[in-house]
């Protein structure tokens, strides 16, 4: 029997390779295909340690869009630059954003797509997802932008749109055309926090 450490280290590097396990065997088969075989073979641990982490293949697979969501946030905190204003900073998060989404064609189908498959389980990953991206919205935006601050509905709006155009890219075999999003989405961007702005000088337009 293998012994964790006290520190709960092996336990978390296996739960680590059964992760990378199951990303490396998406992005060669798709998640359909892949078995939990599949999973520990690429992680190289037994299945009884597959499931002393997880109950399912499914709960893996949040697990993973969990961890491609942290990833993300990441990346775009990675991307700030503090001289730069919120307009120019949104586009350069965006592309960073963007850029790390298409690094990795068939996991990103999975994550975008078969998650939601799993029913209120994925739903609830995805809305945790878009919470962690909105909090970040909000916090470059709102510390650089007057007179209006952005609302958390809008900025989630925004988050939408985007994703909504990665959908677009994705059903299309499109995944090339990724980083050309960063435009219309920084524009979309601008477009909302416009608006809000002009809400809020002029009171006669919030409805």
């Amino acid at each position: 029997m293998t012994m964790e450490s006290p520190d709960g280290s092996r336990g978390t590097e296996h739960r680590k390779r059964l992760l990378e396990g199951l990303a490396h065997s998406v992005a060669g088969k798709g998640y359909a295909e892949t078995t939990i075989a599949d999973i520990v073979r690429e992680a190289g641990v037994s299945r009884r340690t597959f499931y002393e982490h997880f109950d399912s293949k499914s709960e893996a697979l949040i697990a993973l869009y969990e961890n491609a969501s942290r990833h993300s946030l990441r990346v775009l905190e990675d991307s700030l630059d503090p001289a730069v204003d919120w307009a120019a900073q949104a586009q350069r998060v965006l592309e960073a954003y963007l850029a790390s989404l298409a690094q990795n064609p068939t996991l990103l189908r999975t994550l975008f797509i078969e998650i939601l498959a799993l029913g209120p389980q994925g739903l609830l990953a995805r809305r945790r997802a878009n919470d962690g991206i909105a909090d970040f919205l909000l916090s470059v935006i709102n510390a650089r932008r007057r007179p209006a601050p952005l609302s958390r509905p809008m900025a989630l709006a925004v988050i939408g749109g985007i994703h909504e155009l990665v959908l677009h890219c994705i059903e299309r075999d499109q995944l090339a055309e990724l980083q050309r999003l960063a435009a219309p989405a920084a524009a979309l961007l601008r477009a909302v926090a416009a608006d809000s702005a002009g809400d809020e000088r002029d009171p006669r337009m919030l409805p």
